[in-house]
């Protein structure tokens, strides 16, 4: 292994992948990508990223010594075979989420990479925007006071499509729950500390499709603070305002933008000193003292994959979204479309 840089290997080419992580990837200084495997156009991506090798099956991939670690971008119902199979091969893995299709699936993916004695990380990206890092170092130093409520935005339009299988949950799962709302369980349990209780609606009311596109979950954090999150696959994307809102028992956080796939948005905050007196007026449209909060605008995917990578180099186990992590979310997950079967709150 080079001294200050990692070989990676990407399964699943296209996507998230071909939008995102490669580009995200190609600009951490400590990531090499030397490969990339999708059955269908790689010569066509490897050329684009000026890839040297393109494979087209996931052994020649996992076979070529020079590859390091690997990112997994497949769909979610390859991703078990794929993470079994790749530490087996002794490399490292970087999965996008869900890791797998259910928590059972999910367990066979953590013990495999540790029997094998690699490290995995999961592709909750969002830890690593640069507002939520604000906001998390807000928390850990008491600005806001007692964490109460949270409540987490995540929505776009996502009509049917041939082929798309996130539309099928023999394929990815589920839909808006499993795949957006889980970013945002990651992203509050990460502010919040565990969840206690979960209860999930979860439907398919405008799209023409088997996998849910609604979702509203409430969350109960062991702290005893709430939150909700919502998640729509039939709200459209210039309607979805994407905030993030924390409330404290000294304070609160609002962003608009954070969340998503990019890289800016707004940050504002408001600090209060100490307890505030009561307010017998209750006036609501005064104007408020919220005050814009700088940060560093940071690629959320290129963080990510520099974190595993400096993991590798320092060997030592990803303390973000590793195989624990990935458990706790999976079973938060199943719980979620169970309290929605079962007409409670689990």
């Amino acid at each position: 292994m080079a001294t200050n840089c990692v070989n990676f290997g990407v399964m699943g080419a296209g996507g998230i992948a071909y939008r995102r992580t490669i580009p995200g990837m190609l600009k951490a200084k400590n990531c090499r990508l030397v490969a990339v495997m999708d059955p269908v156009n790689i010569e066509r991506v490897a050329a684009e990223f000026k890839v040297p090798k393109a494979y087209t099956r996931e052994e020649e991939l996992l076979g070529d010594p020079e590859v390091e670690a690997v990112y997994i971008a497949s769909p979610v119902n390859c991703h078990l075979k794929q993470v079994q199979a790749a530490a087996a091969a002794g490399k490292h893995i970087l999965c996008e989420k869900p890791l797998a299709m259910n928590l059972a699936q999910t367990k066979e993916a953590v013990a495999a990479c540790k029997k094998a004695k690699v490290y995995l990380q999961e592709g909750y990206m969002m830890k690593f925007h640069g507002a939520h890092a604000a906001i998390k170092q807000m928390i850990d130093q008491g600005r806001l006071g007692r964490i109460v409520y949270m409540r987490a935005q995540l929505s776009c339009w996502y009509p049917q499509m041939p082929g798309v299988w996130r539309q099928d949950p023999k394929l990815g799962g589920g839909g808006a729950l499993i795949d957006m709302a889980t970013h945002l369980y990651d992203l509050l349990a990460w502010f919040a500390g565990p969840v206690r209780r979960v209860a999930a609606m979860v439907n398919t009311l405008v799209q023409d499709y088997k996998s849910d596109d609604a979702s509203t979950t409430l969350l109960e954090f062991k702290s005893g603070a709430q939150a909700t999150v919502d998640c729509f696959y039939c709200i459209p994307d210039e309607a979805s305002r994407t905030r993030l809102e924390v409330y404290g028992s000294q304070g609160a956080v609002l962003t608009e933008g954070t969340i998503g796939q990019s890289v800016g948005g707004v940050l504002e905050a408001l600090q209060l000193a100490g307890a505030a007196g009561y307010d017998a007026q209750q006036s609501k449209d005064v104007a408020r003292k919220f005050q814009k909060v700088p940060f560093p605008k940071v690629n959320p995917y290129t963080a990510e994959c520099s974190y595993f990578a400096d993991c590798i180099l320092q060997g030592r186990p990803p303390a973000l979204n590793d195989g624990r992590n990935a458990l706790t979310i999976a079973e938060l997950t199943d719980k979620a479309y169970r309290s929605y079967k079962q007409r409670k709150m689990l």
